[in-house]
């Protein structure tokens, strides 16, 4: 965040660490970003010194302002970005991203100056805009770790799969989930499940089980009986 705002023109008027005294943090600055894990936040808010004229926010996507008492100037800055560090990072929040926003007018001339696009979140919402970020980015790496142990046991490696991926997610950006949705579920074509379900690992049977019974709600279909009876052996 501190490399994209100086890109952008800001002066970065210092990063303090765990180590630092950051008690006087809002002082004589415009914004002071608190970007700690969340339930740091409200403590460091605490610790810190409140000046008027300065805007202290966090970059949760899960909170709200609440935790930012008692400085009155308060907002809330998440870049919904998989971040890497450093200058890989500053080039990924410059590069059009997504902010969710609230709170203080400034969270949202700040993300104009990164280039970005502004998400107004309601209070109340905020963890459920957060819930739908971790399924967008966490739980998509955790299918495609599935992804590499299924195909490491048929001798196919990872990297063969990832054009596929990035084709579906194109689909799904034109056509909505829905209506991109290919493959054995959407046929109805259950042989081929089962012969998915008796070919892998029986520990990667209950993830493959739970996205073939989410995939067929989406494709409007009921699992037959004879599949779930499957399940329930494989997931023994």
């Amino acid at each position: 965040m501190a490399l994209a705002f100086e890109q952008r023109g800001w002066t970065l008027e210092g990063v303090l660490g765990r180590a630092d005294d950051a008690s006087g943090a809002a002082v004589g600055v415009d914004l002071c970003l608190i970007a700690t894990p969340d339930a740091a936040i409200a403590d460091v808010a605490a610790h810190i010194i409140p000046s008027p004229t300065t805007v202290l926010a966090h970059l949760s996507g899960a909170l709200g302002l609440d935790v930012l008492e008692p400085h009155q100037r308060r907002a809330s800055l998440h870049p919904l970005v998989s971040l890497a560090g450093g200058a890989p990072g500053a080039a990924a929040l410059l590069g059009g991203a997504w902010f969710a926003v609230s709170g203080d007018p400034l969270a949202t001339a700040a993300v104009a100056d990164l280039g970005g696009h502004t998400i107004v979140v309601d209070e109340a919402r905020r963890a459920a805009y957060h819930a739908a970020a971790c399924v967008a980015s966490n739980h998509t790496v955790t299918l495609l770790a599935q992804v590499e142990r299924i195909a490491a046991a048929a001798g196919v490696p990872l990297a063969a799969y990832l054009d596929l991926v990035r084709a579906t997610i194109d689909n799904v950006s034109a056509l909505g989930p829905a209506a991109a949705l290919t493959g054995p579920v959407a046929r109805g074509d259950w042989a081929t499940v089962e012969r998915h379900l008796r070919s892998i690992d029986p520990g990667e049977a209950p993830l493959y089980l739970a996205l073939v019974d989410a995939t067929a709600t989406l494709a409007g279909r009921q699992l037959p009986e004879s599949l779930r009876t499957l399940e329930v052996a494989a997931c023994r």
